[in-house]
């Protein structure tokens, strides 16, 4: 069955939303603030999300950004509702990748056939996305990763809501839908980019003139890169203050490029999978003729099976082998640093701690 959940302040609201709700069947939970609703939704797991704007603790604007910022909850369908009929509210709200609103007050038909039309959107894209996932397992072999299927939901979910509702939604609710769309159409861009280069280090032989070429480039001030690159990701993620950094001057016999993937993969990954508010530290240095970088974070973690099976995303199965992500940018990481003859540890308590201690070769020094 459905599982609903509703987060509302006012009693007397929620419970008449809850109570409509169960009465078509659907299984609800509720919580009274922002802060309590996140918590329903890691132990309750619903299909869908009702969610006023105006609450204490944590408001509705706040939960939606946690959601999407969760891998495991990022397509979770939202809807808010909402007394305010502000445009610039509307905006914001759409921009944070809510999939709908309803205004307060509503009749109970409006209420059901919001949240009817929404999860219909939502069979209709995973069975799209089933039949075109059942063709391309005919004609090709390697995997697609879970995330090309999650983007494709999302984008033809977005783009039918958009065609349905273009004639009556005002201009800033057109725009929204398509900043939307646009956000999970470069998402799946930028994956599809990592694909084709992750493919290109699995077929290079180490041996290969190409691969001795690579190895005899470098990256002069490799502390000043990642210096940059640490920043630029924190900003990315609004959690500048999360980072803390100690560099020291420092090179690596490492390609500029190929330098930049390794440090943007590992410190990405730090943010994704830890909370706004947990320190992320980065740590570089010169020691014993080696460039030393490793990163750490307090967040989710990963299991000495996880930790072992990185790169086996190009194993298919139904289910998925990312790890929500984790497997192909630290697969891209790991095989860059030992391509250059580096080395690639992972130590990880989950939900504790975990830490990415990468050895670079330093710059040759000719005499």
């Amino acid at each position: 069955m459905t599982k609903l959940l509703v987060i509302e302040d006012e009693v007397g609201i929620r419970d008449s939303i809850v109570d409509i709700l169960q009465a078509e069947d659907y299984i609800v939970e509720s919580a009274s603030n922002g802060q309590e609703g996140l918590e329903v939704i890691e132990e309750f797991h619903p299909d869908l999300v009702i969610c006023d704007v105006m609450m204490p603790i944590l408001d509705g604007h706040g939960v939606l950004k946690k959601i999407r910022n969760n891998p495991q909850t990022q397509t979770l369908p939202f809807i808010f509702l909402t007394a305010k009929a502000d445009k610039i509210d509307f905006r914001e709200g759409m921009d944070l990748g809510a999939n709908d609103y309803i205004t307060k007050p509503f009749t109970h038909d409006e209420l059901l056939s919001t949240i009817q039309s929404r999860l219909k959107l939502k069979a209709a894209a995973h069975q799209e996305t089933k039949k075109q996932l059942e063709i391309l397992r005919t004609s090709v072999n390697n995997a697609i990763p879970r995330e090309i299927a999650t983007y494709l939901e999302e984008i033809w979910a977005l783009s039918h809501s958009l065609s349905l509702k273009a004639d009556t939604l005002p201009t800033a609710g057109i725009v929204g839908l398509a900043k939307a769309i646009n956000r999970n159409a470069q998402q799946m861009a930028e994956l599809i980019e990592k694909l084709m280069f992750s493919a290109q280090l699995e077929s290079l032989d180490p041996h290969a003139e190409r691969a001795i070429a690579m190895r005899q480039q470098r990256t002069e001030h490799a502390d000043e890169v990642l210096i940059k690159i640490a920043h630029t990701i924190a900003k990315d993620f609004l959690r500048d203050a999360d980072l803390e950094l100690m560099a020291e001057p420092a090179s690596a016999q490492v390609s500029a490029s190929n330098f930049k993937w390794i440090c943007q993969e590992i410190i990405a990954n730090a943010f994704k999978f830890s909370e706004e508010g947990s320190p992320v530290k980065v740590v570089c240095a010169s020691q014993n003729q080696a460039f030393v970088f490793y990163v750490i974070d307090y967040g989710k973690g990963m299991t000495p099976e996880e930790i072992d099976n990185i790169g086996a995303y190009l194993q298919f199965s139904e289910e998925g082998t990312q790890h929500q992500g984790v497997g192909l940018g630290l697969a891209i990481a790991k095989k860059l640093v030992e391509l250059h003859h580096g080395s690639f540890v992972i130590e990880s308590i989950p939900k504790k701690q975990t830490i990415v201690r990468i050895t670079l070769p330093a710059v040759a020094v000719n005499h």
